[in-house]
């Protein structure tokens, strides 16, 4: 078969599984990006290169190709696992009788603990938008909806007015892999959400707009949130998903038990939650070490 066909009819494949559209666009670039490679080191061109030609050298000399670009392992072990799935499928419908990732393993990753913010550093974040115009409420709004409920920057942007239960104080979210899930709003959220909506003249369905009144994009909140960082003296660079794991970890710093904030989060597996006790845990020591008298060296 050849390897731009099955591309096409791997990701054909990964649609009727209901991935989500960024993680389908994922697997398509990692595997364009490995037909090129292999297109150059086996002298051929994409339209005579077929997953047939692929073996476990080559896949070897694609892994040695991405270190002397100096590729992260994270990165490398994220299109190693693109090109895994992907020989895994033609192999289990029978275009190919041997997967050349077999033997291939992947390369180890040093678990890094995720970013958040302070709860004194999050206060201050949620006093900097301005109040007196609908932008500045949006802006507020933003942060709201991040740190209050724990979403992720795309179900943020993906929100419809619909999806509000006012009486409930509940937000209906389409989550990562199509998988819905109900969350909570915080009565701050609430208020500052109405009070948005009052000065909205349009009837279009988004939740949240941008200047042009269309959808507001994953881009433009990256934006926003870096600018009422800045205002508010924020060192760090702040992106949306830190608001999300400083959503995360004070839950658990008050009391929330693990299972909770797993299902506030929609994380499918326990051990994608678990990170954020060695977090607690990681902050606990530092207090305790700046803190305790015989803590101090």
């Amino acid at each position: 078969m050849m390897m731009n066909d099955a591309v096409d009819l791997f990701c054909s494949y990964l649609k009727t599984q209901n991935k989500a559209e960024l993680t389908i666009s994922a697997y398509n670039r990692d595997l364009l990006q490995f037909s090129d490679y292999a297109e150059q080191a086996l002298n051929l061109e994409l339209s005579d290169l077929t997953i047939e030609h692929v073996d476990s050298w080559l896949v070897r000399g694609y892994l040695s190709h991405l270190v002397e670009q100096r590729v992260t392992r994270k990165t490398i072990a994220r299109k190693l696992a693109a090109l895994r799935t992907f020989f895994k499928f033609f192999c289990r419908d029978g275009t190919l009788t041997q997967n050349p990732l077999q033997r291939i393993a992947s390369p180890k990753l040093g678990r890094l603990l995720p970013k958040f913010l302070f709860q004194d550093q999050m206060q201050r974040m949620l006093e900097t938008a301005d109040l007196t115009d609908i932008w500045g409420l949006r802006d507020q709004l933003i942060i709201e909806l991040l740190y209050g409920s724990g979403l992720r920057v795309s179900e943020l942007v993906g929100l419809d007015r619909g999806d509000l239960e006012i009486n409930a104080d509940i937000l209906k979210i389409r989550g990562k892999g199509r998988k819905d899930r109900i969350v909570p709003v915080t009565p701050y959220a609430l208020k500052v959400m109405t009070a948005y909506l009052a000065q909205r003249e349009d009837a279009h369905p988004a939740l949240l707009l941008g200047k042009r009144g269309d959808r507001l994009s994953a881009r433009a909140v990256r934006r926003i949130l870096e600018r009422l960082a800045r205002s508010s003296g924020q060192a760090q660079h702040v992106h949306p998903h830190m608001l999300r794991h400083s959503f995360a970890t004070h839950l658990l710093d008050g009391g929330a038990d693990l299972r909770t904030v797993q299902e506030l989060l929609g994380h499918k597996q326990l051990s994608s939650t678990q990170i954020y006790t060695h977090l607690t845990r990681e902050r606990l020591k530092e207090v305790y070490a700046k803190a305790h008298p015989r803590a101090k060296q």
